[in-house]
């Protein structure tokens, strides 16, 4: 992306506003409502597809709902249940129209009413009113972390692994809903054990029906508001279930180096099933001669941007040597294999990073104005794939920057918090300026999802560290000659 486009973008996307009066936020803007809050019946679901996917470690549900305003005035508040459980775990939610890529302006907010209450709610905005009778086909898409239980809970460390997932085989809806279908899909060489089954309707005897790698319950005739069929599948699925519970993210911007120097501190879980007995290595080293497939994790690959450089692995006992980096003009690879194979129930935290030029992610706008354009969250490239409970993203900006303001393409109901302050570090006096942004429940489908940073450096604040460092050696030299200049004999007169 060319860093003329990404300015212009930032220009007019930009919502969040930051200054150094300004050190905290709630990005996510909860809305705070009554305790005896209801969403008032002012729409109905005309149809509705849900579709679940469980083709990685982590669930994504995608709800596919033509709308219609069935109240006499304009309407642009749709809500979107959750259950006080559910609430705690999903993330990355985004809406889109169907019909018309082209629309935006759809904000996601959570609903704060009645934290006893069994059932939470996003409210999710329209751009546009809907007038009485109009329609509209939502897209609506979000993610579940910590939503499999393995089954049976512990396993040899050989044996297959399965996930059971629950969930209704009615889409959750705050409105009624005229006709709708629940699809669940696998990928396409999984072998799936066991559903709950309910009664059939138009001529199906039973549901859910298979159809290749996809289970679907339905279609429904009219659902009420609320409604809810509790239903579950059981799985095989042999691959490591990973979460990273706590991910740091900090990058240190250098525009005397050039540089930008990335790190990143990973708290690393694997959710599956525990092992039934203790580990065996010499067996675990036997079987990697054929390499079969497991539930434990043994190695993870990090694409990097192109031009990264000086990548390094480290844990709590300190570098590892068992990583390999690749970097060319056309890829930076850095591949890394854990101290032990991490297996279900086990905890591994580890440490890498890497410098980058600085030219392919700053660029100088006008007068003293700074773009910055970083991913939001990198991370491991895995088939399976990686969720991110908690994600601190740090970005040192140079000492005297000013006007700092950011936008990025993660989605804003994820994102809990962010401030900017001032850290000291080596030869500054006032210290650098930090943005500290803060989000939840994310997964690595959002990985190089931009962060944009402007702020303004000006040409005094470039040259104080410079001068604070010519100052101190002149005071040190002058210091010395005049020590030097002291007589310190003892007279004979």
């Amino acid at each position: 992306m060319k860093f003329t486009a990404v300015a212009a973008g930032f220009l007019s996307l930009v919502s969040q506003v930051l200054g150094h009066e300004e050190l905290g936020g709630d990005s996510s803007s909860s809305t705070v409502l009554p305790a005896t809050f209801k969403p008032p019946q002012v729409f109905k679901n005309t149809n509705l597809v849900h579709i679940i996917s469980l083709e990685k470690n982590f669930a994504k549900e995608s709800i596919n709902v033509h709308i219609e305003n069935s109240s006499p005035e304009p309407q642009d508040e749709y809500f979107l249940p959750f259950t006080s459980d559910q609430i705690k775990r999903v993330g990355g939610i985004e809406v889109k129209d169907r019909q018309d890529a082209s629309v935006s302006g759809f904000v996601v907010q959570a609903i704060e009413f009645d934290p006893l209450s069994d059932v939470q709610y996003y409210r999710i905005r329209l751009p546009t009113p809907l007038p009485a009778e109009g329609q509209q086909t939502l897209g609506i898409s979000f993610y579940y972390l910590n939503s499999f239980a393995p089954l049976p809970a512990s396993i040899e460390q050989s044996e297959k692994q399965y996930l059971v997932y629950h969930f209704s085989a009615y889409c959750p809806s705050a409105y009624p809903t005229l006709k709708q279908k629940t699809e669940v899909k696998f990928s396409s060489s999984t072998d799936i054990i066991d559903f709950t089954k309910i009664a059939g309707r138009d001529g199906a005897k039973e549901f859910p029906q298979k159809q290749g790698s996809k289970l679907i319950y339905g279609s429904f005739p009219e659902v009420p508001a609320g409604a809810a069929s509790l239903v579950s599948v059981r799985y095989e699925f042999n691959r490591p279930v990973t979460l990273v519970s706590q991910l740091e993210r900090d990058v240190e911007v250098s525009h005397w180096g050039g540089n930008i120097a990335f790190e990143e501190r990973y708290t690393l879980y694997n959710q599956g099933a525990n092992l039934s007995a203790q580990f065996n290595r010499v067996k675990w080293a036997q079987t990697q001669y054929f390499n079969p497939v497991t539930h434990a994790l043994k190695e993870m690959k990090f694409p990097l941007r192109v031009g990264s450089k000086d990548a390094y692995f480290t844990d709590a006992i300190g570098n590892v040597s068992t990583s390999r980096f690749r970097s060319n003009r056309r890829e930076a690879v850095l591949e890394l294999k854990p101290r032990y194979p991490v297996f279900g129930g086990w905890k591994y935290p580890f440490t890498i990073g890497w410098n980058a030029d600085a030219k392919h992610f700053l660029r100088k706008m006008s007068g003293d104005s700074y773009l910055l354009n970083v991913p939001f969250i990198e991370g491991p490239k895995q088939p399976e794939g990686i969720s991110f409970e908690h994600i601190q993203v740090r970005v040192l900006l140079p000492e005297g920057a000013e006007n700092v303001r950011f936008h990025t393409t993660i989605p804003e109901s994820s994102i809990t918090d962010y401030t900017v302050d001032l850290q000291k570090t080596y030869l500054d006096t006032v210290g650098r300026t930090v943005l500290t942004i803060t989000a939840k429940n994310l997964v690595d489908d959002f990985r190089d999802r931009d962060l944009i940073i402007s702020y303004d450096y000006s040409l005094v604040a470039s040259l104080r560290k410079p001068l604070v460092v010519f100052t101190s050696m002149m005071t040190v030299f002058v210091g010395m000659w005049a020590i030097s200049k002291v007589n310190v004999k003892f007279s004979t007169k």
